[in-house]
């Protein structure tokens, strides 16, 4: 039998070599393994917290979600290959918190009566209303007090008149426990919290004074509150709470309020008591937008003038670009660089902030243009219905035709002059050129950012908001709405602007704002495919 020798190995080639450097380099040593841990031990310990916080709070859904992401960071991340994965980790992450979960729990809220007044359970508004009618019971003993802290919590460890020692907060009924510190007969602390002196005390009086501990369970046995941080006395409330029959009495004037499905209580003629609570009202939202009077026909004038100004903007903004960036391309135009950067000067500063100038230059009583340009004139630019529509038109045309006037002018430097030769060889006009070769061709590059540009006016929130606010205040309306509202201010001040705020409502308008604004983009670009002929 022949013994062979071995064959030697084949050295790396220059490719392999290369490549394991670059291995070496993204591997980073040491230095590269500590970032990673510190960074991800950080990560852990903020999952780990909110999933306490959480938990604690009865969010063990959402809890075990932020514990299973964080796990599977570290996984991820210390794991060998899996290489696309940490690439969309931090991607897919951000993606889901700012966009998926935004855009369900919009959706959720649609069909709920989320708003002031009905923005907790009912457990939580049976408290709220039990707490807001309490009063002193007359002939209440006297609850030797001692405020104490635990994680920035404030709780009362009282001892009652019987001697029993008791420990509780403002969501937490008292609690006999047993080991409690005492000086005499009163319990001075407790293992687990910080006693308070008088000095804390007098620092936060106000916070102990407006806290109430519930007795027990029972919201009906009453509560113990303080005037000194020393003593506590019992209070109760002048409604009494039904758990069975589902009912709240008002003992004063022995009105029954009654749990109708709205999710208030209610008395027979209509009275509702506030708070109520959150509840599933299904399509209710959607149908008082289209049937409600007082809402349906400031939505509908709203509908109408957020299609016309998001138009008026598109075409204004692409005719005043285009016509300069026509005028400009012409070769016999000198110093045309020069021209193009004054042009795009209103493009390059924040669009709120011009939109804040323009308020005051458009000022009633001093503003640059009634005082200077018209010597005085006291003409309501942004308080008259009409005006303040023509002013939001004129100042977006300043803000937006530099936009347009770039990407037109890349357009036509785009199409090939041997064309337009050819058209002027068999006799056709310059107007016959532009309208039949130029505007065509253009037409094929920018009509999806047409679309865009339609896209971004009809949700254009900085312009209206910053310079007429919406005004002027339509004060018919069932819902806060002006003249110059579009459909996306109107959103935000039926859910922030006001005393009183309906997310639920709110959140079918955006819905609504998501299918317009889908539907006329899929109906648009389907019909630009057919430009898409002449390329």
């Amino acid at each position: 039998m022949t013994i062979t020798d071995p064959q030697p190995p084949t050295p790396p080639t220059a490719r392999q070599r290369r490549a394991s450097r670059i291995a070496d380099a993204a591997s980073g040593g040491w230095g590269l393994m500590l970032f990673k841990v510190v960074v991800l031990g950080l990560i852990l310990a903020l999952g780990l917290y909110a999933a306490l916080v959480l938990a604690r709070t009865g969010q063990w859904v959402v809890a075990v979600i932020v514990m299973a992401v964080s796990a599977l960071a570290v996984w991820i991340y210390f794991g060998r290959g899996k290489l696309p994965a940490k690439y969309l980790m931090p991607g897919l992450v951000f993606l889901f918190v700012f966009q998926v979960f935004a855009a369900v729990y919009t959706g959720y809220v649609a069909f709920t009566n989320y708003g002031t007044g009905h923005n907790s359970d009912k457990q939580s508004a049976v408290n709220s209303l039990m707490l807001s009618a309490q009063e002193r019971v007359p002939d209440s003993p006297a609850y030797d007090l001692t405020v104490v802290e635990r994680l920035g919590e404030l709780s009362f460890l009282v001892t009652a008149p019987d001697g029993t020692v008791s420990v509780g907060g403002v969501e937490r009924p008292l609690e006999e426990v047993d080991g409690a510190q005492m000086d005499g007969d009163k319990a001075v602390g407790l293992d687990g919290y910080n006693s308070l002196g008088f000095g804390q005390i007098v620092a936060d009086q106000q916070r102990i004074a407006d806290m109430t501990v519930p007795l027990s369970e029972d919201p009906n046995d009453g509560a113990l509150r303080t005037p000194d941080g020393s003593s506590a006395y019992v209070y109760t409330s002048a409604l009494v709470y039904d758990e069975d029959a589902s009912t709240m009495t008002d003992t004063r004037s022995g009105v029954v309020y009654s749990d109708i499905g709205t999710g208030a209580f209610t008395a027979s003629d209509g009275t509702e008591l506030k708070p109520g609570w959150k509840i599933n009202v299904g399509f209710d939202n959607f149908t008082r937008a289209f049937t409600e009077e007082s809402i349906r026909g400031p939505f509908i004038s709203v509908l109408i003038w957020t299609f016309v100004f998001a138009f008026l903007s598109v075409f204004t903004c692409f005719a005043l670009g285009l016509f300069l960036a026509i005028v400009f391309n012409d070769p016999r135009m000198k110093s045309k660089k020069y021209y193009r950067v004054i042009m795009i000067l209103p493009y390059a500063f924040p669009g709120f902030l011009s939109a804040l100038v323009w308020a005051g230059m458009m000022n009633q009583e001093f503003g640059f243009i009634n005082v200077v340009l018209f010597g005085g004139a006291d003409i309501p630019w942004l308080t008259n219905e009409w005006l303040a529509k023509f002013s939001i038109i004129l100042v977006n045309l300043w803000l937006g035709f530099p936009y347009m006037f770039l990407i037109c002018t890349g357009a036509l430097q785009s199409i090939p002059d041997d064309v337009q030769e050819a058209a002027r060889v068999d006799g056709a006009s310059a107007w016959q050129i532009f309208r039949s070769i130029k505007l065509p061709l253009l037409f094929v590059a920018v009509a999806p950012l047409l679309i865009s540009s339609f896209a971004f006016n009809f949700n254009n929130f900085s312009l209206i908001y910053m310079l007429t606010g919406g005004g002027p205040r339509d004060v018919t309306a069932g819902v806060n709405v002006g003249a110059t509202d579009i459909l996306i201010t109107m959103v935000y001040k039926v859910a922030f602007v006001g005393s009183s705020s309906d997310y639920g409502l709110a959140s079918a308008f955006s819905i609504i704002i998501f299918i317009l604004v889908a539907t006329i983009s899929v109906i648009a670009f389907r019909r630009t495919k057919a430009l898409e002929d002449l390329n």
